[in-house]
């Protein structure tokens, strides 16, 4: 089951400044400031930064559908005609990313929360 875009991703050269300019938008300072992901909560949604974003062919921000069993779903869109872009990966904490393509080649990722 979907619950819906909880999580946008934007790629980034300098984290530094990205988390800057990101707190002074937001109103909030980051709840999580690594090397590999900056990321702040705004009520339910979360905003992230990856500075290896470039680096891993992101070429602008990513919408992450939160979903209760990644398989399931990363399969059931496979199905629908979907392909895919990022297999599974665990990112630490428990969370599961993953993404497709559609036939227009738009990229939605998908996450599993802990």
């Amino acid at each position: 089951m979907s619950q819906g875009i909880k999580l946008i991703v934007y790629p980034v050269k300098d984290a530094a400044k990205a988390k800057t300019l990101y707190s002074t938008l937001l109103g909030v300072e980051p709840y999580a400031d690594a090397p590999y992901y900056v990321g702040f909560r705004v009520g339910d949604q979360e905003i992230g930064l990856d500075p290896n974003g470039h680096n891993q062919g992101m070429t602008g921000p990513l919408a992450y559908c939160q979903v209760d069993d990644i398989a399931a779903t990363l399969q059931q869109l496979l199905d629908a005609g979907a392909e895919t872009q990022q297999a599974i990966k665990n990112v630490g904490g428990g969370r599961l990313i993953a993404s497709i393509k559609d036939a227009d080649n738009n990229v939605t990722g998908l996450v599993q929360m802990s």
